[in-house]
């Protein structure tokens, strides 16, 4: 809506042809693209301007039991966020998430 962020779909369903594949897209109130992401992948962004509104639907209420994550810097996925580390700050409990490899996910396809 305002700004610029860099955001990205990596897919988390064990099975898929593109498990641990990302897709990394810019959206900007200038090319006001969106970004669909289906139940299965992960979703995380890094701010690319000084300030931005950011705006997402989701399909379910908020479940903090069932709140997950990855590392955003996980060298395994090799996500190319266009920033130096140093630059990035990350929040507390975004620190603590696991590895790529280490991450149990529930989505499986057979």
């Amino acid at each position: 809506i305002r700004g610029k962020v860099l955001d990205i779909a990596l897919d988390i369903r064990k099975g898929s042809s593109t498990y641990g594949l990302y897709h990394s897209i810019v959206l900007s109130a200038q090319n006001k693209k969106q970004l669909f992401l289906p139940k299965g992948f992960a979703h995380g962004f890094i701010v690319l301007t000084d300030l931005a509104v950011f705006s997402y639907k989701v399909d379910n209420f908020y479940a903090p039991d069932h709140d997950a994550g990855i590392k955003w810097n996980d060298k395994e996925l090799n996500i190319q966020w266009g920033l130096e580390e140093s630059d990035v700050l990350v929040s507390e409990k975004d620190l603590q998430l696991p590895f790529f490899s280490e991450f149990d996910s529930p989505f499986n396809l057979q």
